[in-house]
């Protein structure tokens, strides 16, 4: 007969993470939960059916090696030129403080100082994809603090891969630090030339004449070729597998077949992670965390007030404004995947036992789940860091010149000067137009000052700064700003100050518009919504369709979207008004 325990371990391994994760999705949480969930279903800890355990942690090392081999891939050095100031220097005071901050409470109980290194090392990244999903989830996925926490998010997961040259010398600290550091750090460095010189001067090459036979599956196999034999080079040369894989990925992001191979290798690679997920779950005993579960609250609570404190300062010493440093220290309060694969090499070189292996990724998992809490104490969190010593002056400093009268009256309040508000800025400089602008990039409105528009240094979102820009004498507000919660706030504001001011709201997300049109906006555009639109009246018309049959869809279309009475539709309408 034959032996089908492999397939049946990976049947039994996807079909409970695809259960698990459509659940966590389902109520709101991030997949990679359901999947850690369905490992702890199907693990030697919890009854009914069992996967062998080290089949899946087989499978999961290649899901470890596709995911840094795609990290390496993704890795861009004009990315990382271009968030250079703000991520670089926040990263810079953000990983070796919160390394720090783990290690003392590792210490405190009672762990040896190599795991309580790498428990520090653990707390110091946060994950990307639970940042960006908070972020996308609230329609801030353009916003000011989406760029900063993503920015740092790729210079903490960059940390990761010292880590892991590290992790063998935490090993074997007893034997002399220097010569154990030295070796692993000289063998990196070996690894990193061969591998480059190499990689440069083959790998193109190697990707011309397989993309040339037209065939994908012969490219494909080509890629998970080079990242899984670079791995397996790095890992019988004494460095870990997950930074052979990295380097492997760093070669191919220099090929001009870096997207095609991003293309190839993301189904791959997203399959195998998910066996990692599941396998990390397989190895939490629930037992553990019934007996530990008060050290457990108590480092997760380190974790996220620790980390928030030391993200949202190292922002404010890097010149990021208070209310962006805090909502983007809110989404990066936690630690994630690639914590995950920091904590594995640890267990498989024994810096760290199972039991303290269970601990980090349960306070991990904690601290994802307290995610929603902490952003729903986020607008309280702003107020807390406005009053901290010394923010409010040195953010008037970096704005610049003195704040300009406020106009007379008859002006429109511009908040935001992101690239909608400076077209509308310039749409009014154009014909004469008076309008004071809110803005929190104090740089942005240092520039305005100089030109003489009266550029308020704030948050929209306040009712003081609302009044300065003179909003009770003000014909028109436009909220620009792609921030639901202040948009909201602009709209409670605005109507009990100036009741007949017109409003005009950008909706993050199609389904805001109901809720903005409730909260008092009189037009509301949503910018991915009607740039459809504009598709759909192009299209429609080079396929012959009339034009008062597409102006009639384009309503329906709208109707359905923003509610409320439908306005006479023209071809030059880009809006719809909601009341």
């Amino acid at each position: 007969m034959e032996d089908v325990s492999l397939i049946f371990d990976l049947v039994l391994a996807l079909g409970a993470a695809t259960i698990a994760g459509f659940i966590a999705q389902r109520i709101g949480l991030p997949a990679l939960i359901g999947y850690i969930i369905a490992g702890l279903a199907i693990g030697p800890n919890t009854p009914g059916f069992v996967a062998d355990q080290q089949r899946v942690i087989l499978l999961a090392n290649l899901g470890v090696a596709l995911l840094m081999f795609g990290l390496g891939v993704e890795f861009s050095l004009r990315e990382v030129r271009r968030v250079r100031r703000v991520a670089l220097l926040t990263g810079a005071i953000q990983i070796p403080l919160t390394i720090i901050l783990g290690a003392l409470a590792g210490r405190a109980f009672g762990w040896n100082l190599e795991a309580a290194l790498l428990l520090g090392g653990a707390f110091a990244i946060s994950s990307s994809i639970v940042a960006l999903k908070t972020l996308l989830g609230r329609g801030e996925g353009t916003s000011p603090q989406a760029r900063i926490a993503l920015g740092l998010g790729v210079v903490q997961d960059l940390s990761l891969v010292p880590m892991l040259a590290l992790a063998p010398v935490l090993a074997d600290l007893d034997n002399g630090f220097t010569m154990n550091l030295a070796r692993p750090l000289l063998t990196a460095t070996l690894a990193l030339v061969l591998t480059y010189a190499l990689g440069t001067r083959l790998v193109p090459p190697l990707f011309r004449l397989v993309a040339a036979t037209g065939s994908r599956e012969l490219f494909l196999l080509t890629v998970v070729a080079i990242a899984l034999g670079v791995a397996l080079a790095t890992s019988v040369a004494g460095l870990s597998l997950g930074l052979g894989a990295f380097l492997a990925g760093l070669v191919v992001s220099e090929s001009e077949f870096e997207e095609q191979v991003l293309t190839d290798i993301v189904p791959v690679r997203d399959l195998f992670a998910t066996l990692f997920f599941v396998a990390v779950g397989m190895l939490i005993d629930p037992r553990m965390l019934i007996d530990n579960w008060q050290k457990i609250l108590i480092l997760t609570a380190v974790l996220v007030v620790g980390k928030l404190l030391i993200v949202g300062g190292a922002y404010l010493a890097a010149g990021v404004d208070h209310r962006t440093a805090t909502l983007a220290a809110v989404v990066l309060a936690q630690m994630g995947e690639f914590s995950f694969v920091l904590a594995g090499s640890g267990l498989e070189e024994g810096v760290i036992d199972a039991d303290q292996y269970g601990l980090i990724l349960s306070v991990a998992l904690l601290s994802i789940l307290a995610m929603p809490g902490l952003v729903a104490l986020s607008p309280l969190l702003v107020r807390v860091a406005e009053r901290l010593p010394g923010v409010a002056r040195q953010e008037r400093l970096a704005a610049g010149p003195p704040l300009p009268p406020a106009p007379a009256g008859g002006h429109v309040v511009l908040c935001g000067y992101g690239r909608v508000g400076a077209e509308i800025g310039a749409a009014l400089d154009r014909y004469g137009e008076p309008y004071s602008v809110i803005e929190l990039n104090p740089a942005i409105v240092r520039d305005l000052r100089e030109r003489g528009v009266e550029a308020l240094y704030g948050d929209a979102a306040s009712r003081v700064d609302l009044e300065q820009a003179g909003l009770a004498r003000a014909v028109t507000v436009a909220v620009t700003t792609p921030d639901l919660l202040t948009t909201e706030a602009v709209l409670r504001h605005a109507r009990e100050i100036n009741p007949a001011v017109r409003i005009i709201v950008r909706a993050p997300a199609a389904l805001d518009a109901q809720t903005l049109a409730a909260g008092g906006a009189d037009v509301i555009v949503q910018p991915e919504f009607e740039a459809g639109l504009e598709f759909v009246r192009k299209v429609l018309g080079w396929q012959g369709v009339s034009g008062v049959q597409t102006d009639q869809l384009i309503s329906a279309r709208r109707q359905q979207i923003y509610g409320g009475d439908i306005p006479t539709a023209t071809p030059d309408t880009n809006q719809y008004r909601a009341r």
